[in-house]
Order: structure tokens, then C-alpha cells, then sequence
């Protein structure tokens, strides 16, 4: 299923270690970008459904894509909510974008079968079942937890 939630536990992870110098919402945004190819073949009805943009030549392209139309976005959401005095600076954006589709690819490669990661370097899957894919849902579970708790601690710290 695209869109998963759980890429987005290890993104609160990567705002908990960056903090301001990771935008969590290009990060999401990457996320999403990232499915659209699965999206679209799951409705044609393809048997691949994790083609060019689940290489890391497809991911390159759409971090770069995530970071140059969510950084104008993520900043007008920010301005929006007050937060505007913490604009997204554009390396910011890339890092984030960077993070979102590579980390992407690596956590659906443990579990996909039609992934080639590597492609067009090479055809192989790697990260095929490195581990059950349970224990993996686990671990993007607890490093949004672990996360989410230091993000909350230094809310608290700074009011």
C-alpha cells in the first residue's frame, strides 16, 4: 500500500537528531512523492509496482523535486502558523528531500520483491529480507516514539 505511516517513524527520529536543520514536512513530503509511481501502476494494475523512482537514480530526482517545490510550501505553511521568523533554508530542503527518498527506498527494499534499488548499476535486491518485515514496522514504530519523546522534551524545555 502506498502512502505507508510507517516511513514516517524514522522522520521523527531525523527531526529529534536535526532538529532545525531537518524539515520534517519536506521529509513527509518526499514520502509521499516517492508512492506516486506504486500509486499510479496499482491502478493500471501493473505487476511492478516499484519501478524508476524506487532506484536511487529515482530517488535522487525526487528529492530534488520535494525540495524545490516544498521548501516555497513548507515555508508558506510555517508563515502561516506563526513560525514564520524559521524559514526552511534551502539546504534544509535538499537534506530533508535527500533523507526522505533514500531512506525511503532502503525501507522498502527490505521488503519488496519487485524492487531493483541499484538499477541501472545493477538488477539485484540486496536488502531483500534482510529482516521480517514485522520486525521492521517495529523498528520505524519505536524510532517515531524515541523520536517523538525527544521532540516533545525540547518543546517543553524551550516554553
Amino acid at each position: 500500500m502506498p502512502f505507508t505511516p510507517f516511513h514516517l517513524g524514522p522522520g521523527v527520529l531525523f527531526k529529534a537528531i536535526g532538529d532545525e536543520r531537518f524539515s520534517f514536512m519536506i521529509f513527509g513530503g518526499s514520502q509521499v512523492l516517492m508512492d506516486v509511481e506504486p500509486l499510479v501502476r496499482m491502478i493500471r494494475g501493473d505487476a511492478v509496482l516499484h519501478g524508476a523512482s524506487h532506484t536511487v537514480v529515482g530517488a535522487f530526482a525526487v528529492a530534488l523535486v520535494s525540495a524545490v517545490i516544498g521548501r516555497p510550501i513548507g515555508n508558506a505553511v510555517l508563515w502561516r502558523r506563526g513560525m514564520g521568523d524559521y524559514p526552511i533554508k534551502w539546504i534544509i530542503a535538499f537534506v530533508s528531500a535527500f533523507i526522505g527518498t533514500y531512506s525511503h527506498i532502503g525501507l522498502d527494499a527490505v521488503m519488496h520483491r519487485d524492487m531493483r534499488p541499484f538499477w541501472p548499476i545493477g538488477s539485484h535486491n540486496s536488502l531483500l529480507g534482510i529482516m521480517p518485515v514485522g520486525t521492521l514496522h517495529l523498528l520505524c514504530l519505536l524510532s517515531g516514539l524515541v523520536g517523538g519523546g525527544v521532540v516533545i522534551i525540547r518543546i517543553l524545555r524551550r516554553a
